[in-house]
């Protein structure tokens, strides 16, 4: 397929792609990402020959507007599930909250951590930074360096309640 085939092919498909995903998503960013998707998928078919019959093309590019908007749905339907649920909500009835943080006891727990550890929570916490500029300063991986983050939290999080007994 010649590249002034494939773009008469885009421009004859693109209104009903968009008219289809306003219409089935009801939203206009999110019919210009379907439009986006399903040409893309057309022409990768078109040039890989797994259009069989290209005389019917239109139920082939109604087919992947089906099943991409179906999928963006979902998408959608799950990223709001999971916000949702990872909402912080609004203290029970009666809540107390802890003591107010002892800040010498955390300066002595922070002593007690090996010097790599130290740094990386200092580096996370009071130079905010993110792993990956932590590890490039300290020659560590991210992935290492989130690693080292998790295991001094929680030596200093049973250090700090050690205190408070």
């Amino acid at each position: 397929m010649q590249l002034e085939e494939e773009r008469s092919l885009c421009q004859r498909y693109a209104n009903r792609i968009r008219s289809y995903g306003r219409c089935h998503l009801r939203d206009g960013a999110a019919a210009e990402d379907l439009v986006q998707q399903v040409l893309l998928v057309l022409l990768q078919s078109l040039r890989a020959g797994r259009v069989k019959d290209v005389q019917n093309l239109d139920k082939y590019v109604f087919g992947i507007c089906r099943n991409a908007s179906m999928e963006m749905r979902r998408r959608t339907i799950r990223a709001r599930r999971i916000a949702e649920q990872s909402a912080v909500a609004a203290p029970p009835e009666g809540y107390e909250p802890s003591s107010p943080l002892d800040a010498a006891q955390l300066d002595r727990c922070l002593e007690r951590l090996e010097p790599r550890a130290r740094g990386v929570v200092l580096a996370t916490f009071v130079d905010e930074r993110d792993a990956q500029e932590v590890g490039r300063s300290m020659g560590l991986s991210a992935g290492n360096v989130r690693v080292i983050r998790h295991r001094a939290l929680a030596q200093l999080q049973r250090c700090m309640q050690r205190s408070e007994l």
